[in-house]
């Protein structure tokens, strides 16, 4: 049941965004190193339903509340990013509980500075506009007929940590 709504291959026309999709370096470094001022902007941290695909790669009820954290990442003031992560409950206040407290950091940073933490293989997948992750990143923004997302989970201590990004047209301008 994992993943039935997300492809481990990157599929259709995804040419221009392939690039930042199949990267498994740091988003939060690579975003840094094309721009000269990089920000995180919180949007939401807190317990809530997330999505039922979410759900079902976490590993719970889709009516389980889980702890989730919604954040733009800005290039040179231009959203870029929206990044949606998610984890148990009691994984926010065990093994993850460094994400209850980043505020306008990255998670990024920790995910790839922390040596137990161990990430599985990404995937991907077309939001359209009916999927809620495509309805958060789009709230201040013009409407796009779909837009390009990855996700995996990250592990610590055997607790699941799932982080979507959802990629922002303005990504493409970031040639460096």
């Amino acid at each position: 049941m994992r993943d039935m709504y997300w492809q481990n291959l990157l599929l259709g026309s995804a040419a221009s965004y392939a690039p930042w999709l199949r990267d498994h370096g740091s988003l939060t470094r690579r975003i840094q190193q094309r721009c000269q001022q990089f920000s995180v902007q919180p949007v939401r941290s807190g317990l809530a339903r997330v999505a039922f695909d979410e759900a079902a790669t976490l590993g719970f009820a889709n009516d389980r509340l889980a702890f989730s954290r919604e954040v733009f990442l800005f290039a040179d003031g231009k959203p870029v990013v929206f990044a949606h992560s998610a984890c148990a409950e009691r994984d926010s206040r065990g093994a993850w509980h460094a994400i209850r407290g980043l505020g306008n950091r990255s998670l990024g940073t920790l995910l790839f500075t922390h040596p137990l933490v161990k990430r599985q293989p990404l995937h991907y997948k077309k939001l359209q506009q009916q999927h809620p992750l495509y309805r958060s990143a789009c709230v201040d923004l013009a409407m796009a007929p779909f837009l390009w997302a990855r996700r995996s989970l990250f592990y610590l201590k055997g607790a699941p940590l799932l982080v979507t990004e959802v990629f922002l047209p303005e990504i493409l301008q970031l040639t460096k």
